[in-house]
């Protein structure tokens, strides 16, 4: 497994299992298979409403825990620095752990962006406090990274956006790299392009299947590995364990740099998930409950 390392020091592996719209009842089934193939990290959030079947499948899995990196991330209902605080320790509490890996915020909220920064306050508090490794946010545009360093201390150590072939963020991700923020590709290998009436969806692109069958990969695995090769982490999502392993074998072959700038070529600009600055309490807010 290769890793990343964090502008804190902190390491995470490049690859991780995401569970995104994984059923509760199939998420410790679906983790338990990718820690079985070689998986150590595993990206939930308390509004995915299944960080309880994550934490069965590491207590569970005989591994250590420090074999095992845990990241969730904070809904907007619980913004604002007591909401905050409280917030982790529901997750925590459903993930049967102490402390967190990586906790971030899930979405910037626009129209009460006092309340998102004094949630990232509270994640600055964890972090002093040991309770969590590192932090982060998540669907952060380059206004609210630039709102949130104007207002903060503790420059974040990833931001998790949606990135795939069709859709690069690259103004997003150049940002990030400026300031020493990894990139986290959720949606990496297009799945959402799937379902949002794209013309085609990613993983039926002639260019990436032909440049597959050179490898002898999927087009799936072409696409992590051009995350990887581009210095994103990916967390691809799966139930299948087939697919789970497969998703995994993408650290034996590389792509070239003409491969490369063929799968950049394949942008769109079109978005699959949420606009950014629709993201309000109002359209999204909801309650997570306690542990």
């Amino acid at each position: 497994m290769d890793t990343f390392t964090l502008n804190n020091g902190v390491v995470i592996p490049a690859l991780g299992l995401g569970v995104f719209q994984t059923p509760p009842d199939e998420t410790t089934a679906a983790v338990t298979a990718a820690l079985q193939a070689g998986y150590r990290h595993i990206d939930t959030a308390a509004a995915y409403a299944n960080e309880r079947g994550v934490g069965d499948a590491i207590a569970s899995s005989g591994l250590d825990r420090s074999e095992v990196f845990i990241e969730t991330k904070i809904w907007i209902s619980d913004y604002g620095y007591d909401e905050t605080l409280h917030s982790f320790t529901k997750s925590a509490g459903k993930l049967g752990v102490e402390q967190l890996d990586l906790l971030i915020l899930h979405q910037a909220l626009p129209s009460e962006f006092e309340q998102t920064i004094g949630a990232y306050r509270a994640l600055e508090q964890l972090l002093a406090d040991g309770k969590v490794r590192a932090i982060g946010v998540s669907n952060f545009m380059v206004d609210h990274l630039t709102r949130l360093l104007d207002a903060t201390s503790v420059v974040p150590a990833v931001n998790q956006i949606e990135v795939h072939p069709h859709f690069q963020q690259r103004e997003v991700q150049a940002f990030g790299t400026e300031h020493g923020i990894l990139t986290q590709a959720w949606s990496p290998i297009g799945g959402i392009t799937s379902y949002r009436d794209a013309a085609r969806p990613s993983f039926d692109e002639p260019v990436i299947l032909g440049i597959g069958e050179r490898y002898g990969k999927s087009a799936a695995q072409v696409m992590l590995r051009w995350h990887i090769q581009q210095g994103r982490q990916v967390i691809p999502k799966s139930t299948k364990p087939e697919r789970i392993a497969e998703n995994l074998d993408v650290f034996d072959f590389a792509l070239t740099d003409d491969e490369l700038a063929q799968i950049d070529a394949l942008e769109t600009g079109v978005r699959g998930g949420p606009e950014p600055e629709a993201v309000t309490l109002g359209a999204f807010g909801r309650e997570i409950p306690e542990a």
